[in-house]
């Protein structure tokens, strides 16, 4: 799964290597379109938690039948939802791409690419919701494969639909979107196909199990979707603030953002694989195996992260030379490297408790750490950072606002876990 993970994460950077050599325009057209990609992702993630949170809940509580409707509902009624957005999408694409800044020659390039865009964008997100099923049922082999194999199939499209091969000049930035699509589209049949015959969607008493799981459904989907549409805004408030610090700042905190997403891989793929074994202990009300999990799950990414930060701050000025060559933005970076990574740990912590609150019935719990870590702990020490001791401060207000994040997600798991706990010590000792 952490390889999947790794893989996906790839995928967009792997586009942008290649449109880039298309020139700036391009490039700035592809770029235009992130906004409303991450818009859908972050839709496309609160319905895949919630069909996870669900279906294995039902399995752990021995309920076979109600998972295999509910997993028919959510594939039919994920896919609909993903439909609705990313048609609404398409209809607002002048007004939309306008206000963000993109000039008529820019639009033009935008116009022919996000239509097959919002295609390819539908398909990936179900894909996503067969992965969220797999793993829901605690399989999360077939999900990390599918997800190697479809950035494998992206990156040999990408330069043959993009550039061309022998006479024919290829298709450009619609290349792009098209090697997206057909990649995204083998996975949506991967999955349709995988699904044949293992029983887990079941067509009896659909409506019915509709109606009655419409509200726990948008009680965990709901909170999901907002706290997975907060790091965007966070990411541009603290983008404006380390823009005052000049271009050289903002080009290397751009890197160290891409770095982090790499370097939190085992964190990320436990946030994706650790929710159905919980959801599992939740429907059959085993918090002691749930105690262990987290436990477990906790102390792997605090001393791996811990590991790997500090071997990141010993080789900061190496792997900063490696990253970039402008002497200035690699000093910069240097100072990134030193502070952030060995504040990782404490953020993976947080991020692990988010996931592991979707799962375990307190979605509004989860949305809530995510609001504090973003706006109570991260974005006011890296305002204060900054203010004080120039870029130096603001990497160690980052540092600081990840740690004090990870402390205090840990400290609302324990107080919420302690009386499940108690619930049932007395019986365990009969």
């Amino acid at each position: 799964m952490t390889l999947g993970v790794m893989s996906l994460l790839g995928f967009n950077l792997v586009d942008s290597v290649f449109v880039a050599r298309l020139g700036t325009e391009p490039l700035a057209a592809q770029s235009f379109t992130f906004p409303l990609v991450f818009l859908s992702i972050g839709v496309q993630v609160g319905v895949g938690i919630a069909i996870a949170a669900l279906i294995s809940r039902a399995i752990g509580a021995g309920e076979s039948h109600r998972a295999g409707r509910l997993g028919l509902l959510v594939l039919a009624g994920g896919g609909g939802l993903m439909a609705l957005l990313l048609a609404l999408l398409w209809l607002v694409q002048e007004p939309a791409f306008s206000l963000l800044g993109a000039s008529e020659s820019i639009r033009e390039l935008i116009r022919p690419f996000w239509t097959v865009q919002v295609v390819a964008s539908w398909l990936g997100a179900l894909a996503y919701f067969g992965y969220s099923l797999f793993r829901a049922h605690g399989n999360t082999r077939f999900p990390g494969t599918m997800m190697v194999l479809t950035s494998l199939i992206n990156l040999c499209l990408d330069p043959l639909l993009i550039f061309g091969i022998g006479p024919w000049p290829g298709l450009g930035l619609i290349g792009a979107a098209w090697a997206s699509l057909v990649a995204f589209g083998c996975g949506a049949l991967a999955v349709a196909w995988s699904l044949r015959g293992r029983g887990w969607l079941e067509r009896v008493g659909a409506w019915r199990e509709a109606r009655a799981s419409a509200l726990p459904f948008a009680h965990i989907a709901g909170p999901a979707m907002i706290s997975q549409l907060m790091p965007p805004l966070a990411s541009m408030l603290a983008t404006g603030l380390v823009a005052r610090l000049g271009e050289s700042a903002v080009a290397a905190w751009g890197l160290t953002s891409r770095l982090e997403s790499f370097s939190i891989v085992l964190v990320l793929g436990m946030t994706m694989a650790l929710p159905p074994w919980l959801g599992r202990c939740y429907g059959a009300g085993n918090w002691a195996e749930v105690e262990r999990l987290m436990a477990s799950a906790a102390r792997m990414v605090l001393f791996w992260q811990l590991a790997l930060g500090l071997v990141f701050a010993l080789a900061a000025r190496p792997l900063a030379s490696a990253l970039v060559a402008s002497g200035e933005v690699r000093d910069t970076l240097t100072i990134l490297i030193r502070f952030l990574p060995p504040s990782y740990g404490l953020l993976g912590i947080c991020m692990l408790v988010v996931s592991a609150s979707n799962a375990l019935g307190w979605p509004w719990r989860a949305m809530g750490i995510s609001f504090l870590r973003l706006f109570a702990c991260y974005l006011p020490l890296l305002w204060l950072g900054s203010g004080l001791a120039g870029f130096t401060g603001l990497a160690l207000g980052a540092a600081l606002g990840n740690v004090l994040a990870g402390v205090m997600a840990w400290r609302m798991y324990r107080r919420a876990v302690a009386p499940k706990l108690a619930e049932r010590t007395p019986d365990a000792g009969r």
